[in-house]
């Protein structure tokens, strides 16, 4: 009779090592699965719009600060802030419009001016000591498309 009771006591539980085995596989199929899930190219692409835009109110309230024109300029793999200063544009290097690089997969950026019907093509989009007065369109461009930032002409900046 112990014999038998000392077997069902010893055949309860699970031992160290059947635990082991089990929170391994457990974790093996956690990181399998986290590696799987991937971001959608096209969300990272509207995410970098909407900061970019969002920069862009930034840039033109700073310029209304300064009583100093800042201008946005894409650079070959990012853009930056420029102010306008008696020596001509300088970079800023403050935290906010300091350079940056592209994020979202970003790869190049358009800007156009569409004031009267035709829209022209700049280099460059500045930001006066008043609201910027021409609504204007900056495309960014990645391998999952392309997305516009529009401003309205009011110093306000919305992803489209």
């Amino acid at each position: 009779m112990r014999t038998r009771s000392t077997r069902l006591r010893r055949s309860a539980g699970f031992t160290l090592l059947e635990m082991l085995v089990v929170l391994f596989i457990a974790g093996l199929l956690v990181s399998v699965a986290s590696l799987t899930v991937s971001r959608n190219p096209r969300s990272d692409l509207r995410e970098e719009a909407e900061r970019v835009a969002l920069l862009f109110e930034s840039a033109g309230d700073e310029a209304q600060v300064r009583a100093r024109p800042i201008a946005w300029q894409p650079v070959t793999g990012g853009f930056r802030f420029d102010v306008r200063t008696e020596d001509g544009w300088r970079v800023l290097r403050d935290d906010l419009l300091g350079p940056r690089q592209w994020e979202g997969g970003v790869t190049g950026a358009a800007i156009a001016y569409s004031g009267s019907g035709d829209a022209t093509h700049a280099s460059r989009l500045v930001f006066g000591t008043e609201a910027v007065d021409a609504p204007v369109e900056v495309t960014l461009f990645s391998s999952a498309g392309r997305v516009t930032i529009v401003g309205t002409g009011n110093g306000r900046f919305e992803v489209r």
